[in-house]
């Protein structure tokens, strides 16, 4: 099969086109990313030889038709992805995130594509106090990021609904691992101790998010790419609910550094308590987490340990 993964070169795109490469040798890849600062070719230095990669922006459309020429199917994680970045400059956002679907979509149904697949996020859902989210639960976004993907998320139902177009969604709970920009959380904290600098943590660090290691939902992703009903949606999570705090003593203790590093600094505008949800569907195709937390972090922490390559430029 022949496929366009667009976004490929970012965090989770990258580690999902690295996991392809292995599991499916004879899928024929092609990989388009804007390169902006958080999408980096350094990312795919070890799958290069075996993609072809296109720089390009799924905004414009000569990029989409340059890259997705001959192509069956189209996975899409390209996205603008801090919720601090949205706030203070949401045009980017709506732009990429939206108008970027729309314009996939649109080359997704002119070209009958066998499939197409959007990356989305738990945040679509809002903030839930007890429980947990399902895929048919109505969609309460708080932020300008979340805003953007929720909007995108009905984009891709109603080409399924008014086009015909064979379409799946994934909702995925909070990834680390390999390669994620040093502004999300555990890599921004394991940088941090490891250079004895002070962790910063929003408001009082009880605010709750379920953390999946990204090669398990890479194995989530191909799941429902594989064997997801057209049309539907699927949540993906791990359960492993922890606080920020928690996160932030957890490193500390598997980097032997005391928590006097801890410090709270004023809360995000609109920051969502807690997201939680519901994995029945996917796991009813048979999928689950192979990965244990504790094990996962460590193997993370190790990473940036011993590729500081790939991150010191970043944080200059």
């Amino acid at each position: 099969m022949r496929i366009l993964v667009t976004g490929g070169a970012g965090f989770i795109g990258s580690n999902f086109v690295r996991y392809l490469t292995k599991k499916h040798t004879d899928f024929d890849l092609t990989v388009l990313d804007k390169l902006t600062y958080a999408g980096r070719i350094e990312n795919l230095k070890d799958t290069i030889d075996k993609i072809k990669f296109i720089k390009g922006d799924i905004t414009i459309e000569k990029d989409i038709e340059s890259a997705a020429k001959n192509v069956d199917a189209i996975i899409n994680f390209a996205a603008e992805t801090h919720v601090d970045r949205s706030i203070a400059e949401p045009e980017n956002f709506v732009r990429t995130n939206f108008f970027g679907t729309y314009v996939l979509l649109e080359f997704a149904r002119k070209h009958d594509m066998k499939r197409y697949l959007q990356i989305s996020s738990d945040e679509v859902y809002g903030s839930i106090e007890k429980g947990s989210f399902h895929e048919g639960d109505a969609l309460n976004p708080s932020s300008p990021y979340s805003a953007c993907k929720a909007g995108a998320d009905l984009l891709v139902q109603t080409y399924h609904k008014t086009y015909q177009l064979p379409v799946v969604i994934t909702r995925t709970t909070n990834n680390f691992g390999p390669y994620q920009f040093p502004e999300k959380l555990i890599p921004l904290l394991i940088l941090r101790v490891h250079r004895n600098e002070p962790l910063p943590i929003y408001g009082d660090g009880m605010n709750i998010r379920d953390w999946i290691y990204v090669e398990d939902n890479s194995t989530a992703i191909d799941m429902v790419f594989q064997k997801g009903e057209t049309g539907q949606a699927y949540n993906i999570g791990a359960g492993n609910e922890k606080t920020n705090l928690e996160i932030a003593k957890v490193i500390l203790k598997l980097m032997d550094k005391p928590e006097s590093l801890i410090t709270f600094v004023k809360d995000r505008p609109g920051h969502d308590r807690r997201y939680s949800l519901d994995t029945t569907k996917i796991r009813r195709l048979g999928w689950k987490p192979q990965h244990n937390f504790l094990d996962a972090l460590k193997k993370t922490i190790d990473w940036y340990l011993n590729n500081e390559w790939w991150w010191e430029p970043l944080l200059k």
